[in-house]
């Protein structure tokens, strides 16, 4: 898809970031990593498209969104499931982990059985990951996925702390465990996963969200960046690594232009010792602005 047309102004933020960041101080905690989701939008190209454009470092295919009632489906709205698996293959030898995100906008999940969540995490480990038992239908082949995301949204948090336990216990391949919740802290579906202490990847949402939109610096002040619930997020999971997560779409609600993200948000972020990157929602958006915000990030996150 075509670039939108930018205007003159922020064309000219643009470059005064790339021009001048060598001359700033590099910001404390500084990471170079972006997670992204890819699987919503079959024009957003393909996975290892993705891989190939030197961004990202993390990749969330999204999303698993049928389960815990005996039946299983993984949504990639019209991408050719039969590639993923190479493309997969191709990422990780790039070192890009490859994650698949369970959950998603949908109402066809929940876990309501700790047997339930026992029958999804043996699925999710047989059919993408590092099991592999005879009669269960693997959609990518031989591809091991690194890791699965949860992004529950609907369905309740019941169980899923019964789902992280399982996953991170079986023998083989490790399983990098990350959820993406609501910004608002505590996002009441990710509280029983989160309880667990085993997932190591935070990418809270700051966009989306009208708890988000009127956004105040904890003394009731207009602030670019919610920063009362992001020093929740970090301060209540210490050991794990959270991410900013942010909106490629010029046109969200909650964009924030790479200047005012450097300058306003990343040099504070970064200054918390379990700052982990930028998460970006999602690999449609930023391809359809010929991947102006993902570049743009880049050389600061």
């Amino acid at each position: 898809m075509a670039r939108r047309h930018m205007s003159l102004l922020t064309t000219t933020m643009l470059v005064a970031v790339v021009v001048f960041l060598p001359c700033l101080a590099t910001a404390t905690g500084k990471t170079g990593e972006i997670a992204v989701f890819w699987g919503r939008n079959k024009t957003e190209g393909s996975l290892k498209e993705a891989c190939d454009t030197g961004i990202y470092t993390t990749v969330i295919i999204s999303f698993f969104s049928v389960f815990g009632h005996g039946r299983y489906w993984t949504d990639l709205s019209g991408h050719d499931v039969s590639r993923v698996g190479a493309d997969v293959k191709h990422c990780q030898s790039k070192n890009i982990p490859v994650l698949l995100s369970v959950g998603g906008d949908g109402y066809q999940y929940s876990l309501p059985t700790p047997n339930s969540a026992k029958d999804v995490a043996d699925h999710l480990w047989h059919a993408y990951l590092g099991g592999g038992r005879r009669g269960v239908f693997r959609p990518f082949g031989d591809a091991v996925l690194d890791g699965v995301d949860l992004y529950i949204d609907h369905g309740g948090p019941a169980n899923y702390d019964v789902l992280v336990r399982r996953l991170a216990g079986y023998r083989g391949k490790p399983v990098l465990l990350t959820a993406t919740p609501r910004c608002v802290y505590p996002d009441a579906n990710a509280a029983a996963a989160l309880g667990t202490g085993l997932v190591r990847r935070i990418h809270p949402r700051f966009y989306g969200d009208a708890a988000c939109t009127n956004k105040t610096d904890g003394e009731g002040r207009r602030s670019l960046f919610d920063w009362v619930d992001w020093d929740a997020w970090t301060s209540r999971f210490p050991a794990s690594q959270v991410y900013v997560g942010l909106p490629a779409e010029e046109t969200a609600a909650d964009w924030i232009n790479p200047e005012s993200l450097y300058y306003g948000v990343m040099q504070r972020a970064q200054t918390a010792s379990n700052y982990g990157g930028a998460m970006l929602w999602d690999r449609g958006a930023d391809k359809a602005y010929d991947n102006y915000y993902g570049r743009a990030l880049k050389d600061f996150v």
